[in-house]
């Protein structure tokens, strides 16, 4: 089992930045992508982001040049710079990981994004 503990989330106005950051337990599969997802009111969970043990990173259009992904290998952590921030950026964000193959979620950190 690996627990996956995110942090960091919180009311911004619009313009603001946030920084997310989740925690692995345990040693994450190097093979498999860390990334962040979210997910909104009454609608579907989205990819925001991931991430290789290469470094190399994969963004959803609408956060281009506004989110940068991170990764500490050696920490087991990942972490979602977020700037200029909307409204329409308010959501639940979710950590999402692997270990031998399995899928393992954190338990999502509240953004919201108000004037």
């Amino acid at each position: 089992q690996v627990q996956l503990v995110e942090s960091g989330g919180g009311l911004v106005q619009p313009g603001g930045s946030l920084r997310l950051s989740c925690a692995a337990s345990r040693t994450i599969d190097s093979r498999n992508p860390m990334g962040w997802y979210r997910q909104a009111p009454g609608k579907e969970r989205e990819l925001v982001a991931n991430i290789r043990s290469s470094g190399s990173t994969n963004y959803a259009d609408s956060v281009k040049g506004r989110f940068t992904i991170s990764r500490d290998n050696a920490k087991n952590t990942v972490y979602l710079q977020m700037n200029s921030l909307k409204p329409e950026d308010t959501a639940v964000y979710y950590c999402k990981a692997y270990r031998f193959g399995n899928v393992y979620w954190g338990q999502g950190t509240q953004v919201s994004v108000s004037s």
